[in-house]
């Protein structure tokens, strides 16, 4: 019977260390680039795309097949937007204190409730233009008026602090962050168009920054 014997520890010791390899992005980190490439760029599309329509002729404007295709691609635009403040917090999560959880926090409670407003937008007024025209001619009830405007300042809020955040945080170029700020004021009446381009410019220029940042990381040799 052969036995063979264990390695002595003086030889574990100086067995040479294998070269490690790129360590795997956290998944929200890989994501948010291409998400925020693909919010910022439907954005900007939906945006020209609905740019040519009364927004307070509510019947022809709704029932137009253009501006349902645009609000289609809009609210896919903020799916994907909702995913960008969790993949840049991944970024930013070791200089951004408290102060960025609230900012990334409210970035995404803004983006869903803006969002819902949409999506009642593009399915809905449709539905009603069709079978209750008459619907969207009156005044609002009190709850809706309410709701609409508690949409409008969480998405506009939300933004501004993502971009007063990131600017702080110093990671992303600076001047991304005060497009985010900028957009994100102005993004106060972003389902018309255009006012929903520049937060759709601001996103789509930090999506480009983080794709190319996240290629670099992976490509870099790692030293022993």
């Amino acid at each position: 019977m052969t036995i063979t014997a264990a390695p002595s520890p003086d030889r574990l010791l100086h067995r040479p260390a294998r070269t490690p390899s790129a360590p795997p992005l956290p998944a929200f980190r890989r994501v948010a680039g291409t998400a925020a490439v693909f919010a910022g760029v439907a954005f900007l599309v939906a945006q020209l795309m609905m740019l040519p329509f009364d927004p307070k002729d509510h019947k022809a404007t709704s029932q137009s097949v253009q501006f349902q295709v645009g609000g289609v691609l809009y609210l896919l635009g903020f799916c994907a937007l909702v995913l960008v403040p969790f993949g840049a917090y991944c970024w930013q999560a070791h200089r951004k204190g408290s102060f960025g959880v609230v900012a990334t926090c409210a970035a995404v409670v803004g983006t869903m409730l803006l969002g819902g407003d949409l999506w009642f937008e593009t399915f809905a007024v449709p539905w009603i233009a069709d079978t209750s025209p008459k619907i969207l001619e009156s005044d609002p009830t009190f709850l809706i008026g309410l709701g609409a405007i508690t949409s409008y300042l969480a998405f506009a809020v939300g933004w501004v602090l993502f971009g007063i955040a990131a600017y702080r945080a110093r990671v992303f170029p600076r001047w991304i962050a005060v497009a985010v700020v900028v957009g994100g004021a102005i993004g106060f009446r972003a389902l018309l168009a255009p006012t929903g381009m520049p937060i759709g410019f601001a996103i789509a220029a930090l999506g480009i920054w983080m794709v190319r940042a996240n290629r670099s990381e992976t490509t870099a040799p790692i030293s022993a």
